[in-house]
């Protein structure tokens, strides 16, 4: 090489170099370390290796988006573009050659590293690394003077041409390898999973393959589907959790086990259907076969993660609350039932603690606290929340028992969030009317076009941010008292609040079945919420905390709930509101991160070594804040942050609209 060769800068790495004339712009990237896609080997076939030409010398008669100072467009380029057109100034690196000076720009489409921008409200990207790649090679032919097998000659073909090291081979793969090359006159494309293992073999070019995102909830189940080659999403999917006919709370599932000879089989079938059943759904409604879906990641609490795996939870009922196995797990997913690819792998993202899970560890991966000097909350609201607290210096987790009442469970008039569910409720103080919004429509239910926009789905219960919402707002409206008393005084002043026996309720809305919260569905709430609040507590015990700088609400639950409210009902600790949001469903983020970028496994099983596990069925101190976190929203804590924004009520007693009622608050409380 001389001075003479033409200079290259390609970016936005700003790497160069001086190359002979005619050297292939891919040869010349990879030469420098430049971060180009290519599944095709170079062959113009998967147009993963596009680049833009920024710079160079052009023609100076004629029209033309191409610098002059690279090869004119090849064969194999129009051909290509013939099947996909070319946008204006790119080029196939496989095919362009260089000729002169120039900079090239390798966009992030074509990079193999590139970042992909998560759909939440932080759009933390993450980087695209998966586990498994696909490589397209061409085979020498056997020889009858060369008696090295098909696989020994498509590792050769791979050692060549992609400069792989040794590689370990599926069987599926070996039982289908020779077909797959005669198909393809000895032109594969094989997937590689963990740059180690053979896990695919396809006759010919394939350039499909996917990857799934499960979290496992104890009530709900969410897959998403993502294309490992782009990082896209194409599919998602959620559906119930089938082993709530088992109990609906975890604690009720590990009795089942227990009381039951097979009733850990049971759960497991039952969740390996419904997981098989989502992966049908999201892989119909993307166009494609889930045969092409090698690689799924997996969340869920402990309980829902040995349940899936197989494992008895019988340990995790009682003291010491014993894992089967903390780390993270790579396992076939044959060996756990699912119908994917033959070769398809399933990681489990490590668990925490007896009671704190894989689905924690997804949040942490997702919202990363140990990145910050502010000391951040994140609760993961479900039928088990997990929180975690910490700061870079320090991390401490712990789960509450708050049930499903939440997710609408347990409420008399409670359903999971489907079209016709209210989600969104106001009362007026002064009239205690209520106005609310369902699911499926814009309207609210005081406005013009709302029956007609509700027709078809109809008003059919109150899912759980609508159960908060409507709880928080009868407490701003003095219907219940601090200590969540339905006030029946009230009853003389409208005709909302109803005596049902010996206590009373609200009617949310008049239908064919009326919409009413009882005082047994507020009761509900508040347990819930006060084992929440009282677990935040015990953390901020041991960290040494007065107050928390920031919290992230996540879970289906939590990315749905309006986060004034959660602190007006006392389910979070006093923040500046400002620095109170939603993550969404965090720990299924997590469970994508893991997907899409293999360097992230080190990087949660290390972080989950440095976390702090708290106990609270041993802490003594949880009653105590359990009793005090039963008052709205506190018993005791003042809320002065809340204070700045929503005007509390003054702490007020119930009162009867007749003799006796006393007795019967105190019935129903």
């Amino acid at each position: 090489m001389t001075t003479k060769d033409p200079l290259v800068v390609f970016t936005p790495s700003g790497k160069r170099g001086r190359f002979p004339r005619g050297t292939q712009l891919l040869q010349a990237a990879r030469s420098l370390g430049v971060d180009v896609d290519s599944v095709c080997g170079g062959r113009a076939l998967c147009g993963r290796c596009q680049v833009l030409v920024m710079e160079g010398d052009f023609p100076k008669h004629g029209i033309s988006s191409h610098a002059a100072n690279l090869s004119p467009l090849s064969e194999t380029e129009q051909s290509f573009s013939q099947r996909r057109p070319l946008p204006a100034g790119q080029r196939l690196s496989c095919s362009a050659r260089i000729e002169g000076d120039l900079v090239i720009d390798v966009p992030a489409t074509s990079q193999v590293h590139r970042q992909v921008v998560r759909k939440t409200a932080d759009t933390r990207p993450i980087t695209l690394n998966p586990v498994v790649h696909l490589h397209y090679v061409e085979v020498r032919e056997p020889d009858m003077h060369d008696p090295a097998g098909d696989l020994q000659r498509l590792l050769e073909a791979l050692r060549r041409e992609w400069d792989f090291g040794p590689l370990r081979c599926d069987l599926a793969v070996l039982q289908s390898l020779q077909a797959a090359l005669r198909k393809g006159e000895w032109r594969v494309t094989v997937a590689v999973h963990a740059g180690s293992q053979l896990i695919g073999v396809w006759p010919g070019f394939h350039d499909q393959v996917y990857g799934l995102a499960v979290d496992v909830g104890s009530t709900t189940i969410a897959a998403v589907l993502c294309n490992l080659e782009s990082g896209a999403v194409v599919g998602s999917a959620g559906a119930m959790n089938p082993q709530i006919r088992f109990g609906e709370d975890l604690m009720s599932r590990v009795s089942y086990a227990m009381m039951n000879p097979g009733g850990a089989r049971q759960m497991t079938e039952a969740v390996r259907g419904a997981l098989n059943t989502l992966a049908a759904e999201v892989a119909g409604a993307a166009g494609i076969s889930v045969e092409n879906i090698l690689e799924v990641t997996v969340v869920g609490n402990p309980i829902m993660h040995h349940l899936l795996l197989g494992i008895d939870p019988v340990e995790l009922g009682g003291a010491p609350f014993a894992l089967a196995s903390d780390s993270a797990l790579g396992l076939r997913a044959s060996e756990l039932g699912l119908n994917l690819h033959p070769g398809a792998r399933v990681y489990t993202l490590p668990c925490i603690a007896g009671h704190v899970g894989a689905d924690a560890a997804g949040v942490m991966l997702a919202e990363r606290p140990d990145l910050r000097d502010k000391l951040t909350l994140l609760v993961d609201v479900g039928t088990n929340a997990e929180i975690v607290l910490g700061n870079r210096q320090r991390l401490l987790a712990c789960s509450s028992p708050t049930g499903p009442a939440f997710e609408g469970a347990q409420i008399s008039c409670g359903q999971r969030a489907a079209p016709g569910a209210i989600e969104r409720v106001r009362v007026d103080p002064r009239t205690l009317e209520a106005r609310f919004k369902v699911i499926g429509s814009e309207l609210w239910s005081d406005e013009p076009g709302f029956e007609a926009s509700v027709a078809g789905t109809g008003v059919t219960g109150i899912c759980g941010s609508g159960i908060i919402e409507v709880i928080a707002e009868m407490y701003l409206a003095g219907i219940i008292s601090q200590d969540g008393v339905i006030d029946g005084g009230l009853a003389k002043r409208s005709d909302r609040i109803v005596a049902t026996g010996r206590t009373f309720a609200y009617i949310v809305h008049r239908g064919a079945v009326p919409l009413r919260i009882t005082q047994n569905d507020v009761r509900a709430i508040q347990l819930a919420k006060a084992a929440l609040r009282a677990g935040v507590q015990l953390l901020m015990d041991h960290m040494g905390a007065t107050e928390v700088d920031r919290i992230r609400l996540a879970g289906a639950f939590g990315s749905h709930i309006d986060v004034k409210y959660a602190m007006i009902l006392g389910m979070i600790p006093d923040c500046d509101l400002s620095q109170v949001s939603s993550a969404g469903n965090a720990a299924g983020a997590g469970a994508r991160i893991a997907l899409l970028d293999s360097a992230s496994r080190k990087t949660i099983e290390e972080l989950v070594h440095r976390v702090e596990k708290i106990e609270t069925a041993i802490e003594p101190k949880f009653q105590a804040h359990f009793v005090a976190a039963m008052g709205i929203p506190h018993s005791s804590e003042p809320y002065s942050n809340l204070r700045k924004a929503v005007q509390l009520p003054a702490p007020k007693t119930a009162t009867a609209p007749r003799p006796g009622a006393r007795g019967r608050r105190r019935a129903g409380a």
